[in-house]
């Protein structure tokens, strides 16, 4: 059977040495001084995934404020522009077609560079398709010898083409990893990278009024401790393309279970059922044993569109709960009602992550090495658990028990951790800065003395509040 995945990383491949060819004889738009840089933010987008929405925001936030309005003009990807209306303001939504390569070809010699937006920017644990079509983002801009930048990503586990791919189309590119687990993963194949982290962090919801009003119109008493719980589907990636599903499904309706658009397919079968049903029974029954000696009004959050068959399941488990979606929540609203909350047990990285500025507590369990990480970040490695471990149900309990026990200490080191990545996203500021001025010399950067704060888009109260309290643990 034809694997799809080596033929798209082998189209996309084909389509990177056809504009090095090109480029040689004169094809493509070359930025030239006095006109604005216009710059493609390759991401994935307009799937309701909020936290490859946040990321994108952050990075179109941060990137006007270093290079100016006035000097750029963006264009964002965009699956659905339903799904992503009123998000990148400033920036012109392109959209995105499925079969992606050709799109890649015409859209990236109309920019003067690339900057590749996603999280699970260098592995196939998602989708090999998702990551072929990163590399070849950067590396047809890196072909035109145009700005190539690959911001706050992370890399794990790829298949052998998507390797060698890496190695060879991304040796020219800026790689800005969010952890040093992926700076190691990328150093094997000889990338270069610099350190930096995830570009959530300066992200600001709705403010708690919003919040207070979501939750009490779902049936809240206003004083009860609140527990957001975000489950996923662990199970049933990699999403992999196949001309023989996609054939099936369209004539007699076969794979509908595990379609998820066009040619692409969740991965499916009895034991990704009976995995996933174990697991969503253990996060059900931990809920249900911590209820027993601990009162706390539970919530479902859906952090990805993808996320409400999880959340629905789990609700009918616990005896009903509201459930709070991305399909019907913009990110907005979304972070603004996770900040409302008491306690979180998530396996949504971002559930953690856009939570963390407002203090609210969480443990993690974790489908890959993202809450781990995050996690030994605070200090926290008994508040994460495996999708996949034995007895988890009882660990949930013990987990959001510590949380209760230590929610003071906890809060702190939340605080230090937020104002010690915002460190490292200014610093991802200054290395994309600098990029900018050896590709492009004659591009108006910024001069003088400027505060690393200049480096990060303008912050919230909340966190100028967490830079000011923790301010004795800023590295100078």
């Amino acid at each position: 059977m034809m694997d799809m995945d080596a033929v798209l990383e082998a189209w996309v491949s084909g389509l990177i040495e056809l504009n090095k060819f090109e480029w040689m004889l004169g094809a493509g738009s070359a930025w030239k001084p006095g006109e604005r840089l216009k710059l493609l933010f390759a991401g994935y987008n307009g799937a309701r995934n909020t936290g490859s929405d946040i990321r994108v925001e952050e990075i179109l936030r941060q990137v006007t404020r270093i290079l100016g309005a006035e000097n750029i003009a963006v264009r964002v990807m965009s699956q659905d522009f339903k799904l992503t209306a009123g998000y990148s303001a400033g920036a012109q939504q392109v959209h995105l077609p499925d079969v992606f390569p050709p799109f890649l070809h015409s859209e990236v010699r109309q920019n003067h560079g690339v900057i590749a937006c996603e999280g699970s920017m260098f592995k196939s644990k998602f989708a090999s398709a998702l990551t072929a079509m990163m590399i070849g983002s950067l590396g047809i801009a890196s072909a035109q010898n145009k700005l190539s930048v690959a911001y706050g990503g992370e890399a794990g586990a790829m298949d052998p083409l998507l390797q060698k791919m890496c190695k060879r189309y991304c040796a020219e590119t800026l790689v800005i990893t969010r952890n040093v687990e992926s700076q190691e993963v990328l150093g094997k194949l000889g990338i270069a990278t610099e350190l930096g982290t995830d570009t959530a962090w300066t992200f600001e919801p709705l403010g708690p009024e919003y919040a207070g009003k979501a939750l009490r119109d779902a049936g809240w008493d206003g004083e009860t401790p609140i527990l957001a719980v975000c489950p996923i589907n662990p199970f049933w990636w990699p999403v992999k393309p196949s001309l023989g599903k996609w054939l099936a499904h369209a004539v007699a309706g076969a794979y509908k279970n595990s379609h998820y658009r066009t040619i692409y397919f969740h991965r499916s079968g009895h034991e990704v059922d009976a995995a996933y049903e174990k697991y969503l029974a253990a996060m059900a029954a931990g809920v249900v044993q911590y209820r027993a000696t601990r009162e706390v009004w539970p919530i479902l959050v859906g952090m990805e569109m993808l996320d409400r068959d999880a959340c629905e399941r789990v609700a009918a488990r616990i005896g009903g709960a509201p459930i709070f979606s991305s399909d019907r929540h913009n990110m907005y609203e979304l972070v603004s009602i996770l900040r409302g909350c008491h306690r979180i047990l998530s396996s949504r990285f971002h559930a953690i992550v856009t939570s963390m500025p407002a203090g609210v507590p969480s443990a993690g369990v974790t489908m890959d090495e993202r809450i781990h990480n995050v996690m030994r970040q605070r200090g926290h490695d008994h508040l994460v658990m495996k999708v996949d471990e034995p007895d988890l149900a009882d660990k949930i309990v013990a987990a959001l028990r510590a949380l209760d026990a230590g929610a003071e200490e906890i809060r702190d080191a939340l605080g230090a951790v937020v104002v010690s990545n915002l460190q490292l996203m200014a610093r991802m500021g200054t290395y994309f800065e600098e990029h900018v001025a050896r590709r492009y010399p004659e591009f108006p950067v910024r001069t003088g003395v400027l505060g690393w704060e200049e480096y990060l888009p303008p912050l919230s109260p909340t966190l100028c509040k967490l830079l000011e309290a923790h301010s004795g643990a800023l590295v100078p």
